[in-house]
């Protein structure tokens, strides 16, 4: 540990541990681009679930680095936004794009029937056999 940042430490743990919560990144990344409503934030991000995305709205929300703007319609909108503390965001989302370019290597894409069957088939929960 750098001895240098043990005055800050607790402060960059806090921020580690809110950054690195699954989601709030694809979140923020998402937002920087301007505000979304819920299910468009769902349809962008593809594979979190309903009550997760929910969770990280609320847990943002809750810092101060997102708002939540109503519009009471009709019909009734929500939309979430960046505040000017989510919009700081924008230098530690851009550079990790930019590590994750450099450094990140992605398995192949296994984009056929076999692959995708096989995929399914360890996700599918198993039946006992009865005798």
């Amino acid at each position: 540990m750098h001895d240098d940042l043990s005055p800050l430490c607790g402060r960059f743990l806090t921020a580690a541990d809110l950054l690195g919560r699954r989601w709030t990144g694809v979140i923020l990344r998402i937002l920087l681009d301007g505000p979304r409503r819920f299910g468009e934030l769902t349809e962008a991000i593809g594979t979190i679930s309903e009550r997760v995305l929910s969770e990280r709205l609320k847990d943002l929300e809750a810092e101060g680095i997102i708002e939540r703007h109503v519009d009471v319609g009709p019909p009734i909108r929500s939309e979430y936004r960046l505040t000017q503390k989510g919009q700081d965001f924008w230098k530690v989302i851009d550079e990790l794009g930019k590590w994750a370019e450099r450094w990140v290597e992605l398995p192949p894409a296994t984009g056929s029937a076999k692959g995708v069957a096989a995929k399914a088939a360890r996700a599918a929960p198993r039946k006992r056999k009865t005798a």
